[in-house]
């Protein structure tokens, strides 16, 4: 942008890097002058629909000050700021795809504006950097277009102030800033450098001319509120915890900078005694006092005439005093704005951990069902002597809390319900189970009085155990990723061990034959076909011996490729990737070959489990697939030459919306006719097949196009795992379902997620669409991100419906999958709850319990429904 470094280098400007704080600091942060959007606190308010602002805010006070203000962009401010603006032209800004509309909107009013003089603030909001960011990441080739269109509507505003000033208007201000930063995928929310750190320029003629670009100093993003405020003349908002830009007022009188350092913490001394009750102990308190006291003193030699050099002296100290006491009571009330309702926190983690302590040990059980003697309870005196001691409890904490609590407001009929759940369960887990039910052994390597387990039993629990108490460190969540490949690549040794002792120490001729093993695959009549070995080109058991010792490597081989893919968590997302090399504009072609190969690998692994109308369709699809990427600019077409003009890709989207949609419908027809009319076993297992390959056609639609090998190489590893591996070495379900949950796992972090709110790609929720939708565009943005846990859960629930062996695996299966899931989600409940004030809680563990919440709640969603399916069609 020249215009703004040659203001910066030659003009009357302050620059700066603003820095978001991690913790959510719950007060407005308005800018006063600005083409850009509220620093760290539209991006929130606006994905949450918020009504209007209640709170004290700035642009209320001015409001309040006859301030007469104007207002273009996201129409968001219209919304949390009603009857405030004086002139204003709101745009819907949540199709984040759009980077022109809201932008050229807000633009078009700049001629006529900048030409009357019946406004004191004008407000722009644009969004297309943000978008583009979005949609293609930092080093798209649309940035550099749109930073230039900024400068240059820049260049316009402060040319149209210059020309103002020489008329004889009071000195103008300009505000120019960023509500937050970019991650190298094109995201936020995250703690990184890049993220939390945004420029921010003040620019107006009442600054001291300076020649020579000097380095920008580093100042918090809520210290412009009260920096706006005392520049305007305006109350600092009350609620404000942030201080003075000092540098800004620099060119004020020593007296003037004295006031506006004693108003602001004045302010925020007034928010520390409302906010703490031992305030007074306060170190930043204290030392406001000592400056207010002696800032009292000066003024009184100041009036009395002297002008010595002591006073000049005692003028500064009083100033440092002051700057000491704002930085020390601003952090401390940053420290205060997380407040924890411990109760209503205690009695959560009280019934999740009875109902996983209740639920724990069934699923070693082969019906795989929780069995509470629930009806008993109700007859039983302990059940009401838990009941009366746990109201007792209750009102005791409610009527001595010093603060109230959400568990406490609620009515007294739901808090009876939740504490006779409560009794029930602890009855149940303490003398209402059986202690003397016999032994239920699933799988003939458990004994009763005693459990045979193998090395990879061994590694399967105590990796899964593992795993869960790592979760205690800071650390291990950034970097949880580099814990589950190290478990991963661990099992693909073990799962070769194995194969290695089946093929060569066993030496069983007929040992898992391909005509006692193989599961039932429908054919596109409906017969039962032999296998996909035929299509894999294996026609002997010496193929398959090879095959299956290949298995292993050839995991461990996509895994590290997977691995150079995405880099993610903390200390080596900065580092390029194999993605950014793919990503980048001279390698376009290379990203496109790439792609249009995955797509074609993707079709010959899911095809062959279609009938030949789904096969029609999901090469229809792909197609479109590659249609939509080339739309959006992510690849080209072997007969474009140069960019192109890029497009939304809505109808392209749509066209593999169609297939996914006639897919889903043709394998949900097959499934229900199998429950409901015949319970036709291959009817059942083709519909559950072809319900995965729409979910798979899907998927590579969400999924970027530098991300397709990584679902190509799940449906890889998912196909030679099943036909080699689980199969053969007649693994059984829990081993089966523990060892899918862990590639799962793995594959989320494949795709470059992590444990930061930043990695999210919200531009999937926009696909196809033309405008913001609420509830598309959630599941859109949810199903990418789980992409991987979810294409191997459901790839679990297919595998397990085709075994002949066991009526029960599904169940079973099911069952397990949700037990692996709520043990670390209760673990971290507990976890987080202990860990409540460390340093980290809102940048580290807060961001990975929302994760934990939505994997649990697909997760179950998942296990309901296959589990419900499987047991209705039961005798």
């Amino acid at each position: 942008m020249p215009y703004i470094r040659h203001l910066v280098e030659r003009g009357s400007t302050h620059s700066f890097v603003a820095k978001a704080r991690p913790p959510t600091v719950t007060m407005p942060r308005i800018k006063a002058l600005t083409t850009g959007s509220i620093p760290g606190f539209i991006d929130v308010v606006m994905n949450l629909n918020s009504p209007a602002l209640l709170e004290d805010n700035l642009i209320w006070q001015a409001k309040a000050a006859g301030k007469r203000m104007v207002f273009y962009g996201d129409d968001t401010w219209v919304k949390l700021f009603p009857k405030h603006f004086m002139e204003y032209d709101g745009t819907t800004s949540f199709f984040v795809s759009d980077y022109t509309e809201v932008d050229n909107n807000v633009t078009r009013h700049l001629d006529s504006t900048l030409k009357r003089d019946d406004w004191d603030i004008l407000i722009l909001h644009y969004l297309g950097l943000d978008h583009i960011g979005h949609i293609s990441g930092p080093h798209s080739s649309l940035i550099q277009p749109k930073l230039m269109e900024m400068d240059d509507i820049l260049k316009k505003i402060h040319g149209s102030l210059i020309l103002k000033e020489a008329e004889g208007a009071l000195p103008y201000l300009l505000v120019l800033c960023g509500d937050h930063g970019m991650s190298e995928t094109g995201s936020h929310g995250g703690s990184s450098e890049h993220e939390v750190n945004t420029p921010l320029v003040l620019i107006s003629p009442a600054f001291k001319k300076k020649v020579g670009m000097e380095k920008p100093s580093t100042v918090e993003q809520v210290d412009l509120t009260p920096t706006l405020a005392l520049g305007l003349g305006l109350p600092i908002s009350q609620n404000s915890v942030g201080r003075l830009i000092q540098p800004v007022v620099d060119e004020a009188s020593l007296r003037d900078q004295l006031r506006f350092l004693h108003l602001n913490g004045h302010q925020l001394s007034y928010l520390l005694k409302d906010s703490m009750p031992a305030y007074e102990k306060e170190e930043g308190y204290e030392q406001f006092r000592v400056a207010e006291k002696s800032h009292g003193n000066w003024v009184k030699l100041v009036v009395e005439g002297n002008t010595s050099e002591v006073l000049t002296n005692m003028g500064k100290k009083v100033f440092k005093q002051y700057l000491e006491a704002l930085r020390a009571m601003s952090e401390a009330l940053s420290k205060q704005l997380g407040k924890y309702d411990i109760y209503s926190m205690v009695v959560g983690m009280v019934l999740l951990l009875l109902l996983l302590l209740l639920a724990m040990p069934e699923a070693l059980s082969s019906a795989s069902e929780v069995d509470l003697p629930v009806s008993s309870a109700l007859l039983s005196l302990p059940f009401y002597l838990l009941c009366l001691l746990l109201s007792s409890v209750h009102v005791l904490v409610c009527t001595s809390a010093e603060s109230s609590c959400y568990f406490c407001s609620l009515s007294w009929g739901l808090v009876f319900g939740a504490v006779a759940l409560s009794s029930a369960l602890l009855f149940c887990l303490t003398v209402g189970r059986d202690r003397g039910e016999s032994c239920r052994p699933y799988h003939t390597n458990v004994r009763c009085g005693g459990w045979s387990l193998s090395e990879l039993d061994i590694l399967l629990l105590a990796g899964t155990a593992g795993h869960t108490l790592s979760l205690s460190a800071s650390s291990f969540v950034e970097e949880e990723h580099q814990v589950w490949y190290f478990l991963l690549n661990t099992l693909c040794l073990v799962v070769f061990q194995d194969v290695c002792r089946k093929y060569f120490r066993e030496r069983r001729a007929n040992f898992g034959s391909l005509e006692d093993d193989d599961y039932i695959l429908p054919s596109n009549e409906g017969d039962v076909v032999a296998s996909p070995l035929a299509d894999l080109g294996v026609t002997d058991a010496g193929s398959e011996k090879w095959l299956a010792l290949a298995t292993p490597p050839l995991t461990l081989a996509c895994c590290r490729l997977l691995r150079s893919l995405n880099q993610t968590g903390v200390q080596w997302a900065h580092l390029p990737d194999l993605g950014h090399w793919l990503n980048s504009f001279e390698h376009k072609m290379v990203l496109s070959l790439f792609a249009a190969l995955s797509l074609a690998l993707i079709y010959f692994l899911v095809q062959r489990r279609c009938s030949w109308v789904s096969k029609i369709a999901l090469a229809l699809g792909l197609l479109g697939v590659y249609s939509y990427r080339a739309a959006v600019g992510n690849v080209v077409f072997p007969w474009q030459h140069g960019g192109g003009n890029m497009s939304k890709g809505t109808v392209e989207a749509r066209f593999v919306y169609v297939f996914v949609l006639g897919i889903l419908f043709t394998g949900s027809k097959d499934l229900l006719r199998s429950q409901v009319i015949t319970a036709d076993a291959r009817l059942k297992s083709r519909g559950l097949w072809e319900i995965y390959s729409g979910v798979v056609l899907l998927v590579a639609l969400l999924f970027r196009a530098h991300n397709l090998p990584v679902l190509c190489c799940c449906l890889l590893v998912q196909t030679l795992m099943a036909q080699f591996i689980w199969k053969k070495l007649h693994y059984d379900a829990a081993q089966t379902t523990i060892m899918h949950y862990w590639f799962g796992q793995a594959f989320f972090y494949f795709q470059g997620n992590s444990n930061s709110i930043a990695t999210v790609d919200i531009s999937v929720g926009f696909v196809g669409l033309e405008s913001y939708v609420e509830a598309p565009a959630f599941f859109l943005t949810a199903l990418s991100t789980y992409a991987g846990p979810l294409l191997w859960a459901a790839h679990l629930v297919c595998y397990l419906s085709s075994e002949k062996r066991s009526s029960v695996a599904v169940g079973h299966g099911c069952y397990c999958l949700a037990l692996l899931r709520s043990v670390p989600a209760a673990a971290y409940v507990v976890l987080v709850t202990a860990l409540r004030y460390h340093l980290f809680i809102w940048s580290v563990f807060s961001p990975k319990l929302l994760y934990e919440s939505m994997h649990t709640l697909l997760t179950v969603a998942i296990c309901l429904f296959f589990t419900t399916m499987e047991q209705s069609r039961r005798p």
